[in-house]
């Protein structure tokens, strides 16, 4: 089995979410009492955010691309960033190191892809939203991605992740301003919800949607099982 280099605390709720879901699937698949080989570094979320609000995306590389280094060094035979936003950087981080990257939103369009959608909704940070990193991923296999039409939307479900997830809150009201944020994208045509903040499937659930949510933590986690595996 190789082992998976995972770089969290981006935020520190998804990541154990990421170490969980990484063992259930490898005692899944090997049995008995087989777990995962599991590197992890993870990073300090406030200077995160503050280099993030600041558009400091040169400092983020430096940061991310060093963490990456040091999971190779230590052993990693991949790596992932535990965070959607952070793929804006992938490429630089990817050239830092000599082991593969595995891009969220590359394998995030492959499972929209497999579902044949051609049109799904984007929820995430306002970077992940409105830059064009993922969007340009999911593009590349023929889909159509909204956001929010609403400024307001946007500001609700950014200050939500960073003000309340980050914390650790996951607050019912929330909940219910994401229900009718995802209904709104719904009706002007979205076939699917992309989950695009590893902490919004820890708030929202498929049960949640009238339509199919990916889950990119999840789907990230797959796509690490499966090349650890050699499948």
């Amino acid at each position: 089995m190789k082992t998976i280099g995972i770089i969290g605390g981006i935020t520190w709720l998804s990541t154990i979410d990421y170490y969980r879901l990484i063992n259930q699937q490898i005692n899944e698949k090997l049995g008995g009492v087989t777990s995962a080989k599991v590197i992890v570094w993870s990073a300090e979320f406030g200077e995160i955010k503050r280099l993030t609000v600041a558009d400091d995306w040169d400092g983020l590389a430096a940061i991310i691309s060093g963490a990456a280094q040091k999971l190779e060094q230590a052993g990693a035979d991949c790596i992932l960033i535990g965070a959607n936003t952070m793929h804006k950087i992938a490429d630089a981080v990817q050239a830092a190191v000599n082991i593969p990257l595995i891009h969220i939103a590359e394998v995030t369009a492959d499972a929209v892809a497999e579902q044949h959608l051609k049109k799904v909704a984007l929820l995430g940070t306002k970077y992940t939203m409105q830059l064009d990193f993922y969007k340009q991923k999911l593009a590349e296999k023929g889909i159509e991605t909204i956001i929010p039409e609403d400024a307001a939307d946007i500001k609700f479900v950014n200050n939500a992740i960073y003000e309340e997830m980050g914390k650790g809150l996951f607050l019912p009201q929330t909940k219910a301003g994401f229900i009718r944020i995802i209904n709104a994208l719904v009706a002007q045509g979205a076939q699917g919800i992309i989950l695009g903040c590893t902490e919004i499937p820890i708030l929202i659930k498929q049960e949640d949607s009238p339509v199919p949510v990916f889950d990119t933590t999840a789907i990230h986690v797959n796509a690490a099982v499966a090349l650890v595996l050699g499948k």
